[in-house]
């Protein structure tokens, strides 16, 4: 209470002064406690990268290459390169070779990227090569969905791993089977976007909220003008731009960069059931409630017996198995779970259970029943 007379004297005393001021003052003390910009919230339509992929060779390997009994499409692929090249194999000719892998070549075409430029490539290997170690990508066309070829990779083959084997015993450190050639390729083909057509850009939001898309249309509107920003649906804003590519270009420089006041996050709990992981935002609740949970625990021992035969008898030694079976189940006493504003509390009240992180994917399920977790339960 002694806060807010205070700001209402700071709003009153600047009124009489400075209008401009007051207002100022009076906004500052309304607004959210963060603010983001718009380029960390959201994305222009049209404006994305592009998946490319390509079927190649690596030669050069230091015979850690795949084995062609093995894998026929390492030298079929082989006898089509060297025809192309003018170099025809006898018939019956089977090449048993150790350097040559085949590979799987994987690039991001990214927006607006012209011919000429370069891209880093992923090489990953097809067949039961040991290692791409010191191996060479020859020419590689990288294709697009559409299978036209937007660029060509070829070049050097870097692997982050090492990796050693002899007379039975392996020793390996990081992953052999795959590296990347930076700036392997060049592009030969464009892809069109749709950045400068049309009189506007459509912004497109990195997760669906009706409120950050009204909250990002206000501050486009209070910055720019009013009516420049539309809010088509949770997701989508439609902004007007200029039509002149250097304005344009500009004008969404100026865009990215504005600060949009966002209100506190829904609550959601996120739950993984097959690692026991839970991550929740600060903006998770928690009723008072009561929990019981307890353990129910199975043991089996097996011992082995082994029965004599009498002497001088015509029996024979026998081993038998003893079987123990144990069933406990752990106290479940009732304990009162205190009302949490905040994580920091909802934590505490959590680890006051003793319960492991498999249990605790269970009482929460059973606190959203409840209704005392005030938050979004999701089971991924």
């Amino acid at each position: 209470m002694e806060g807010a007379c205070l700001s209402d004297r700071l709003v009153a005393k600047a009124g009489r002064t400075n209008p401009v001021w007051a207002l100022t003052i009076a906004l500052s003390l309304l607004a959210p406690a963060y603010a983001e910009r718009i380029r960390d919230l959201a994305t222009v339509q049209g404006v994305r990268g592009n998946q490319l992929i390509g079927y190649g060779l690596v030669v050069g390997l230091d015979g850690s290459g795949d084995q062609t009994t093995q894998t026929p499409f390492t030298v079929q692929s082989l006898e089509t390169m060297l025809t192309q090249l003018g170099i025809t194999l006898p018939p019956g000719t089977n090449p048993q070779l150790k350097n040559v892998a085949a590979v799987m070549v994987t690039a991001q075409l990214q927006p607006f990227a012209r011919p000429g430029q370069q891209l880093d490539v992923t090489v990953s290997s097809l067949g039961n090569a040991r290692s791409l170690k010191g191996g060479t990508l020859l020419m590689t066309p990288l294709k697009g969905a559409d299978r036209q070829i937007y660029a060509v990779a070829q070049g050097n083959v870097l692997v982050g791993g090492a990796g050693a084997s002899q007379g039975g015993s392996k020793v390996q450190i990081n992953h052999l089977a795959a590296g990347r050639v930076p700036d392997g390729a060049t592009v030969e083909l464009a892809v069109a976007s749709p950045f400068l057509q049309g009189e506007s850009v459509a912004l497109e939001l990195n997760a669906t909220d009706f409120s950050t898309a009204q909250a990002v249309t206000d501050s486009i509107n209070a910055e720019v003008g009013e009516g420049t920003a539309h809010a088509l649906d949770g997701r989508v804003i439609d902004v007007k731009a200029p039509s002149d590519p250097d304005r344009r270009v500009r004008f969404m420089a100026q865009l990215e960069n504005l600060q949009v006041a966002l209100l506190e996050p829904s609550a959601r709990v996120i739950v993984n059931a097959r690692t026991g992981s839970i991550v929740m935002n600060r903006t998770v609740r928690l009723e008072s409630a009561a929990v019981a949970h307890g353990n129910l625990s199975v043991t089996i021992t097996s011992t082995p017996v082994v029965s004599q035969p009498g002497p001088l008898s015509s029996g024979q030694t026998t081993v038998t198995e003893k079987t123990d079976i144990q069933l406990k189940q752990d106290g479940g006493a009732l304990m009162k779970l205190p009302s949490a504003p905040s994580l920091a509390d909802l934590v505490k009240a959590l680890n006051s259970l003793g319960a492991n992180p498999a249990d605790l994917v269970a009482i929460l399920q059973a606190l959203k029943a409840a209704g005392a977790l005030r938050a979004d339960l999701e089971v991924i």
